[in-house]
């Protein structure tokens, strides 16, 4: 038994420092528009700035924002996705039928299997929605003081009572 947890945290240990390359000083031969990504809010360690495919080898700091743009907007509609799954696993669902022909809520299963029993005109309904949120919601309204800042005028949850400090903390979770 000893062994094995010897062993087991051995593997984790060794794999840990194995899998996280070294961080690079500045002067390490990078180009500069890389040294200047890696300085970018979310560079952190151990990972520091991550670009294992590549992407923004070459890139302006227009892409780079572009991309910071998706990546944040995408990651947040992935948490809400996890919600919901977690939700509906948990057994919540809306009371009523989804359709005219009497097929209740709850009977919908969770995961991905829901979408085998969901009518089409259902499936067609979260399609346009997403569509909606993609086109009139999820996008930078007012300006915005960073890329990723979805705030408007009318939902605002109190950033601006946050310190410089903290909100650069924030952004950098």
């Amino acid at each position: 038994m000893i062994k094995t947890l010897i062993a087991a945290t051995f593997s984790v240990w060794s794999s840990t420092v194995l899998a996280f390359p070294s961080m690079k000083s500045g002067g390490s031969g990078l180009s500069p528009m890389r040294v200047s990504f890696e300085r970018e809010i979310g560079a952190q360690p151990p990972l520091g700035f991550f670009d294992p495919f590549g992407l923004l080898a070459d890139a302006s700091v227009d892409r780079f924002n572009r991309l910071r743009y998706v990546e944040i907007k995408h990651g947040r509609i992935s948490m809400l996705a996890i919600l919901g799954h977690i939700a509906t696993t948990a057994g919540l669902r809306l009371p009523g039928n989804i359709d005219f022909g009497g097929t209740s809520f709850a009977s919908i299963p969770a995961g991905i299997a829901a979408f085998s029993k969901i009518p089409i005109a259902g499936l067609a309904q979260i399609v346009v929605f997403i569509g909606f949120l993609e086109l009139c919601v999820m996008k930078d309204i007012t300006g915005g003081e960073f890329v990723g800042d979805f705030r408007n005028d009318t939902f605002d949850l109190g950033w601006d009572v946050f310190n410089p400090e903290e909100q650069e903390r924030k952004r950098a979770i």
